[in-house]
């Protein structure tokens, strides 16, 4: 992987709220032009996951939900709303930590994650009823649907992040982490290339994607900025293309659950 002396991450501020059935590209053309930018030989999209979700309709309406028996439970110590609760649980493989207000979850695609990646927070709740926003059903697929709607021909080597918010073992705070790509290296192995001293190494990889996403998230922001789509112009990218789920550690690799 080689990255160029200069990398810029560009917001594209007007992205209008998101609905279900939005053609994001459409959205993301209209802010490019907005900008006065046109896409460029290996530019990269993180786009936040919200607005994808959202574009795919990934709504639950709480008062639609009956908890189990298992929910109801989990709820007497994690103190959320047992419905919400409910939700997670039908979106995981595994609960894999929990006490009061925390609930750590082993979702379906292979993240293990703070309520299974489902959110309350900036999403329209109408008429008074609270939703729920899941995760796209394929983080992946929705991002190398969006870069072939841009770059239909490969004129530009467009390559899309889907990025969301992750807290980390053993760290506070919350980065942000590629869930969905297409068209970049999200995984890059470096064993068996030589450092300045001529020393193969053995075991690095490179979270490529998640690299980009973390640094798209400073912009992007965490409560009302509203910017959830952000241009990556500079890198030069190497390696062949991987999807996110490359990222995501097998539980048979896993040595902390």
């Amino acid at each position: 992987m080689a990255v160029g002396g200069r990398v810029e991450y560009i917001a594209l501020d007007g992205i209008p709220h998101v609905s279900p059935g939005d053609d994001l590209s459409v959205i993301v053309r209209a802010a490019l032009t907005r900008r006065a930018l046109r896409l460029e030989q290996g530019d990269v999209l993180v786009i936040a996951q919200k607005i994808v979700s959202k574009s795919e309709g990934r709504y639950v309406r709480l008062a639609d939900v009956e908890p189990s028996a298992a929910a109801l439970e989990l709820a007497k110590t994690v103190g959320k709303d047992p419905r919400f609760i409910e939700v997670v649980l039908g979106e995981s493989d595994e609960i894999v930590k929990y006490r009061p207000n925390v609930l750590i979850a082993a979702h379906r695609l292979g993240f293990v994650m703070a309520n299974a990646g489902i959110d309350q927070s900036n999403i329209e709740h109408h008429d008074g009823e609270e939703r729920v926003l899941l995760l796209p059903k394929d983080p992946d697929g929705s991002a190398h649907e969006l870069k072939t709607a841009l770059d239909p021909d490969e004129s530009f080597g467009l390559g899309v992040i889907i990025n969301d918010s992750f807290g980390r073992p053993w760290r506070n705070g919350v980065v942000g982490v590629a869930i969905g790509a297409a068209g970049v290296p999200s995984l890059l192995s470096q064993i068996g290339v030589h450092d300045m001293f001529g020393r193969a190494m053995r075991m690095t990889e490179i979270a490529v994607a998640d690299e980009i996403a973390a640094a798209a998230s400073l912009l992007m922001g965490q409560a009302a900025e509203a910017r959830p789509v952000i241009l990556v112009r500079g890198l030069q990218l190497t390696g062949p293309a991987s999807s996110a789920s490359a990222l995501a550690r097998p539980k048979s690799q896993d040595m902390f659950r």
